[in-house]
């Protein structure tokens, strides 16, 4: 099979992976209404390409946060990469760092923070570790602190999981982990393995672990504990956006936890122009959710994004051929972008504006 999109490399991981790990990978919320939206919202918006333009060279490449990056699409956290692949979040680390680009790490990843940054190192990367708030607030201390050792550059926290969405397949699977893997940043605090009960394991997890009286307090909280740059991941209207802005985040992920969540919410690349309009620079917006095509970064970009993060096509990636599978994902995105931006008269990312928007 000649892999030339992203849909080629779902369709042979899912061949590749047992049903359990692919049904973990590609659900959603209940009736996956939102899941499927977060795609099919970029079909609905249509560029306006402008001619006669010099564009026999272009520029892919953004900041975020100060980090320079070749193309502006980052990788999202997402959890258990081993069930896709030996070698799990440490081969994605590498590809990432190959491409240029910047790896957010799940707290739930089935690799150490410590590997997945040392294997980032080798190719001079750039690690970013995503934060769940634990009810035991000193393991949630710990693996701030044991983030920032292992020189991680920026906590983003996730705020839109309070308890988790049902996701039905996962129930129907009775998900959880294969035997030999484990949440390893856990290990310490005794929260590395999942509930074993007759119903999904990870849903057990959060409603066990999960503190779900965080709120906007709690960032002046992870503030005292560290200095690294924060991020919000999960906000979903404008009014949480300036709240977030009013609290000095650093940064905002437009997310709906890729449609895992809340069924029937907005899609992401909907919510995104209110977020832009009432943020209005205060603060760096990236946005995560159904982006599958290079056409996607140029619409989250016109519409205020400064980059997007992709997560399923990455596992997708990981599971077809490990480190070189996610770098080819990642190529993939690359030539796509940068064809776009041609065909629509941009010769840098710095050009891509809301005119393009037809």
């Amino acid at each position: 099979m000649s892999l030339i999109n992203i849909s080629d490399f779902e369709i042979l991981a899912k061949e590749k992976l047992s049903q359990m790990a692919y049904d973990y990978y590609s659900s959603g919320a209940n009736d996956e209404i939102t899941l499927r939206e977060n795609c099919e919202a970029y079909k609905k918006i249509f560029l306006k390409y402008r001619v006669l333009v010099d564009v026999s060279k272009r520029d892919l490449s953004t900041e975020v946060l100060g980090h320079k990056i070749s193309m502006p699409v980052m990788i999202a956290p997402t959890a258990f990469h081993k069930m896709a692949h030996a070698e799990g979040e440490s081969a994605v680390a590498r590809a990432a760092a190959e491409a240029g680009t910047i790896m957010i790490v799940s707290t739930l990843s089935n690799t150490d923070i410590e590997e997945i940054v040392k294997a980032s190192n080798e190719k001079n990367g750039t690690v970013w570790f995503q934060l769940y708030v634990y009810k035991d607030r000193e393991a949630t201390k710990e693996l701030i602190k044991r983030a920032e050792a292992a020189e991680c550059k920026a906590i983003a926290l996730t705020v839109d999981a309070p308890f988790l969405g049902t996701r039905e397949r996962d129930v129907r699977n009775k998900f959880n982990l294969p035997e030999g893997l484990s949440v390893r940043n856990l290990i310490p605090a005794s929260k590395e393995n999942l509930p074993d009960k007759n119903t999904s394991g990870i849903t057990s997890y959060f409603a066990d672990y999960l503190d779900p009286a965080v709120t906007w307090k709690d960032i002046q909280w992870i503030r005292s504990i560290t200095s690294l740059p924060l991020l919000v991941k999960g906000i979903s209207c404008k009014e949480d956006a300036l709240l977030a802005v009013q609290h000095g985040v650093d940064g905002i992920v437009v997310s709906n936890h890729g449609g895992r969540q809340l069924d029937t919410c907005r899609s992401t690349i909907d919510v995104l122009p209110e977020v832009s309009d009432a943020v209005q620079d205060k603060t760096e917006i990236l946005i995560d959710g159904g982006i599958r095509r290079g056409t996607d970064v140029i619409k989250a970009i016109a519409l205020g994004a400064k980059a997007v993060l992709i997560g399923r096509p990455v596992i997708w990636g990981l599971t077809v051929d490990g480190q070189n599978g996610v770098s080819a994902v990642l190529e993939i995105f690359r030539k796509e972008l940068d064809l776009a931006m041609a065909l629509c008269g941009c010769d840098s990312v710095k050009k891509i504006t809301r005119e393009l928007i037809a």
